[in-house]
């Protein structure tokens, strides 16, 4: 081998090697930005999960909701978009009774039975630790109403004794007289309700007048159960039909 050759084959090689040298260092350099980049990420994404693990969420306080059906539909009700009546529709004249549901504002949706279609929303915004029952009178938001309830059991505990109230829940009648035996609840306007009376246990005689014309509109007898509170309201329409007539209805606040 000529001098030559010899030195064209130790640039070669030196060549090479440099090449090789170079490119090993740049790739280990790559791999040690993206390791790097990594790690920081990695420390970042554990920041952020320690800080979420240390934040505390409030528990929003309960209340109480009792739903009342004084409409002619069967009503399925949801709470912001929950159903809660999940084991059977909600019939006219019947009630929920009262679930626990959390305080704030809340959106109330309403379906018939059997209908995906929302046929009206109310929104409340309901106070802790409060009964509240709301009245369903017809099939949009302007005819629904609440009251808040004051469940008094005072001198009906341990006594033959019950306190009952009446509520005006039917929009074409105007105002109504109700009598429960002697006990008369004057001119209570549409959507309005009247303060719990106490009184004895026991059959009682409901009669119903239009306020204006003294029209009776309902007579009939219902037995009282003791250490109990009650709401008697009317439902339904003067011209309605079938379930949509008037009627009354009782509904068990405690």
């Amino acid at each position: 081998m000529t001098k030559e050759v010899r030195r064209k084959t130790r640039t070669f090689l030196f060549i090479a090697i440099t090449k090789f040298i170079i490119s090993s260092y740049y790739s280990n350099y790559i791999m040690i930005y993206r390791l790097s980049l990594l790690f920081f990420i990695v420390v970042i994404v554990g920041m952020v999960s320690c800080k979420n693990n240390d934040e505390v969420f409030a528990t929003p306080l309960p209340t109480y909701v009792n739903v009342v059906n004084a409409s002619g539909d069967i009503l399925n009700f949801y709470l912001n978009g929950t159903r809660q009546n999940n084991s059977s529709s909600l019939y006219p004249g019947n009630q929920s009774f009262y679930l626990v549901v959390p305080a704030g504002t809340d959106n109330f949706q309403f379906k018939k039975a059997g209908d995906f279609n929302v046929l009206f929303s109310v929104p409340l915004t309901l106070k802790d630790s409060v009964n509240t029952t709301l009245y369903v009178s017809g099939e949009s938001t302007s005819n629904t109403f609440h009251t808040v309830d004051f469940l008094d059991t005072t001198n009906i505990i341990n006594l033959p004794q019950m306190r009952i109230r009446f509520v005006n829940a039917s929009s074409d009648a105007g105002a109504l007289n109700a009598f429960v035996d002697s006990t008369s609840y004057s001119a209570v306007p549409y959507q309005t309700t009247s303060n719990f009376t106490l009184m004895g246990d026991g059959p009682k005689e409901i009669k119903i007048y239009q306020a204006k014309s003294d029209s009776l509109l309902k007579d009939t007898t219902i037995i009282f159960q003791p250490a109990h509170i009650y709401t008697l309201f009317s439902r339904g329409l003067i011209k309605g039909k079938g379930a949509a007539a008037f009627n009354i209805g009782l509904a068990i606040n405690y």
